[in-house]
């Protein structure tokens, strides 16, 4: 058997790593933009920026899965890369004023909308049910070597285009981090054009074998469905909304995807708060360096082992859904581990809380790429791109709300309240979205659409 599926989970894989790379600039240029040298704003204008941008990412995901649905996945996720690498750009042309930075980031959370709608729809047309949660693992974890790369890349272009440096000249080093990674998503593209098509084209250009082309489609109930599922026209969005699936799915999206976008967002400035009191700031840097290696370092791993789990109760015999809930409960209490992220930092350390923040990351992860496939699951393929963006846009609204409370907190307690708090609300969130998401749908049944 041909394995070209494998491939198309590379190309999702550095999609996802350049999204979020273009994503995880803004995070690592908060302390500039929020120092005297730089634009001079506070930890409050930075929590609207990107709370403005989440807001945006959600609403455009309603439309952007709907898009994706009608439009296919190749031109679907070309577009939204087109869009959000544009606006990534024209993001260094900003000046130092918040509105303009809000009005691209605006932009580029409409364009970055759909890269997540795209990619499962991409991984429901090229895997089969046992697979997808580690395929969508394998392309998730691209989230995390994107702010790994990020965590090296932006403080690289701050030194190299300071003032007086040699390579200093009209373009100062936070523009050139958005134009820069900008610039990356134009040349996945062309990969995506030569080497991305339907199975049943790559079967007859020879690119995959019968025996691969039968594997993709072994599940019984899509290989059985009538022709007519197929039939893209028919997707209705709001009918979507009927079903108690869709609302599984949000609601868990609706309670998790914000966490981790406090981790993207926060994490440098916590880090810098809690423990690079009194250091230079070329340590402080290291250190920060240091922890965003160790945090999405180990959160590859939790997306990637996470999206296998599933794969270890199916062989030993539960069907997907069962298996798929039993592996995103175990998973479900590993954050609780945060609520001692605190203490231990007080008591042993940058070290423990590291070691504790790791774990819940990784957790993160593999919750996330066994939520994405829940949709592949439990709906036919054509309407894979309408709920996952459903769901997206209920993630972007909790995401929301998370970078205000973050933001309010940090500019009204102090560092031990405030993360205490936060690191409360992260470590509860997933088994209240497991245990709802269980009450809506206690057993597996495959959507059907007239």
């Amino acid at each position: 058997m041909t394995k070209y599926r494998w491939a198309i989970a590379a190309l999702l894989l550095f999609s996802t790593t350049i999204n979020y790379m273009d994503r995880n600039v803004i995070g690592f240029l908060k302390d500039y933009f929020c120092s005297a040298d730089g634009f001079g704003w506070t930890s409050q204008d930075f929590s609207y920026l990107t709370s403005i941008f989440t807001l945006f990412y959600a609403g455009f995901t309603l439309v952007a899965g709907w898009i994706i649905d009608k439009l296919g996945t190749k031109i679907g996720l070309a577009a939204s890369l087109i869009l959000w690498s544009i606006a990534g750009i024209c993001s260094a042309f900003m000046g130092k004023s918040l509105v303009p930075h809000c009005v691209a980031r605006s932009l580029f959370g409409a364009g970055e909308a759909g890269n997540f709608p795209a990619s499962i729809k991409a991984v429901a047309e090229w895997f089969p049910k046992k697979e997808r949660a580690l395929a969508t693992g394998i392309f998730n974890s691209g989230s995390n070597i994107g702010a790994m790369i990020c965590a090296i890349f932006v403080p690289w272009c701050l030194l190299t285009w300071a003032d007086g440096s040699e390579f200093a000249g009209s373009f100062h080093g936070w523009q050139m981090a958005f134009i820069i990674t900008g610039i990356l998503g134009f040349l996945w593209l062309i990969f995506w054009g030569i080497m991305y098509k339907a199975p049943k084209v790559m079967l007859k250009n020879g690119k995959i074998n019968q025996a691969e082309y039968d594997h993709i489609n072994s599940d019984v109930e899509e290989a059985t469905a009538p022709a007519k599922e197929e039939d893209n026209n028919k997707v209705s969005w709001g009918k979507m909304l009927t079903f108690n699936q869709t609302w599984s799915f949000a609601f868990g999206k609706f309670m998790t995807d914000g966490i981790w976008w406090f981790l993207l967002f926060w994490l440098p400035t916590y880090v810098k708060q809690q423990f690079c009191g009194g250091m230079s700031p070329e340590d402080t840097a290291h250190t920060v360096m240091i922890t965003n290696f160790i945090v999405f370092g180990v959160a590859i791993v939790g997306s990637v082992y996470g999206g296998a789990l599933p794969m270890h109760f199916i062989n030993k015999g539960l069907e997907t859904y069962k298996a798929r809930m039993t592996a995103m409960l175990i998973i479900a209490v590993c954050p609780l581990i945060l609520l001692a992220t605190q203490p231990l930092a007080g008591a042993a350390g940058i070290i423990a809380a590291v070691a504790i923040i790791s774990i819940a990351g990784a957790a993160h992860q593999a919750w996330s790429a066994n939520l994405f496939t829940t949709v592949s699951d439990m709906f036919p393929k054509k309407a894979v791109g309408t709920v996952t963006g459903i769901g997206a846009a209920a993630g972007g609204l909790g995401g929301v709300l998370v970078q205000l409370l973050a933001g309010y907190c940090d500019g009204t307690f102090g560092t031990e309240t405030a993360y205490t708090i936060m690191f409360g609300v992260c470590a509860f969130a997933y088994l209240i979205a497991w245990f709802v998401m269980k009450a809506l749908v206690p057993k597996y049944k495959q959507v059907v659409l007239d």
